[in-house]
C-alpha cells in the first residue's frame, strides 16, 4: 500500500520525515530539528557530524568521548588508550517525556541534582552542571580540555600535578628545596 504524503522514519524520534525537512546521514533520515549531537545537542551538518554505531555526535564531542585519552590528550597522567565502551544509560530507567526530550534524567556528579541539556557538561564520563564543573581542590572553573580525573573527582592540571603527580628530587621542587651544606 502506498505511503501517501509520508516519508521515511526519523532516526531520532521515529516520526515521519517529509522530503522538505529531511536530512540524510549514513543511510538514515532525520528531521532537521532532530539532527543533533547526542551529548551537547548542537545542530549538526555534513561538516561536523561523526557517527558511532547508530549514534550521531558533533566532531568535538565524538573526540572527547571516543578519541585518544591519556597524558597529552587533556586527561592528565595515565596511559594512552582508546575507550570504545558503550555510553552508560541514565540512572533513571523511566524518565519522563520531558526529560527524554530536554535532558534532566541524568544527575550531576558533584551536587546530585538533575542536569538539563542547556547546562550540561560531560567530563570524566559523567554529566555536570556548568557551575559544578570546577576543580575539587581550588574551585577553579574547568573546561573539558583543562580537567583531569582521579577516583571520580575532577581537578585542574595544577592541583592534579601537586597532589597526585610524581614527588621527590627533580620534580618541581626547584632550587628552594636544595640544602647548601658547608
Amino acid at each position: 500500500m502506498p505511503n501517501w504524503g509520508g516519508g521515511n522514519r526519523c532516526g531520532a524520534c521515529q516520526g515521519l520525515v517529509y522530503h522538505a525537512e529531511e536530512v540524510q546521514c549514513d543511510g538514515k533520515s532525520f528531521h532537521k530539528c532532530c539532527f543533533l549531537c547526542m551529548v551537547c545537542r548542537k545542530g549538526l551538518d555534513s561538516n561536523n557530524v561523526a557517527i558511532h554505531d547508530t549514534e550521531i555526535y558533533c566532531k568535538s564531542c565524538y573526540g572527547k568521548k571516543y578519541g585518544p585519552k591519556g597524558y597529552g590528550y587533556g586527561q592528565g597522567a595515565g596511559t594512552l588508550n582508546m575507550d570504545l565502551s558503550r555510553p552508560r544509560p541514565t540512572t533513571n530507567p523511566n524518565p519522563s517525556k520531558f526529560a527524554q526530550k530536554f535532558g534532566g534524567s541524568e544527575k550531576c556528579a558533584r551536587c546530585g541534582e538533575s542536569v538539563y541539556a542547556a547546562e550540561k557538561i560531560v567530563g570524566a564520563g559523567k554529566p555536570w552542571h556548568k557551575n559544578c564543573f570546577r576543580c575539587a581542590k581550588c574551585g577553579k572553573s574547568l573546561e573539558s580540555t583543562t580537567q583531569t580525573e582521579k577516583d571520580g573527582e575532577i581537578y585542574c592540571k595544577a592541583c592534579y600535578a601537586k597532589n597526585f603527580g610524581p614527588k621527590g628530587f627533580g620534580y618541581g621542587q626547584g632550587a628552594g628545596a636544595l640544602v647548601h651544606a658547608q
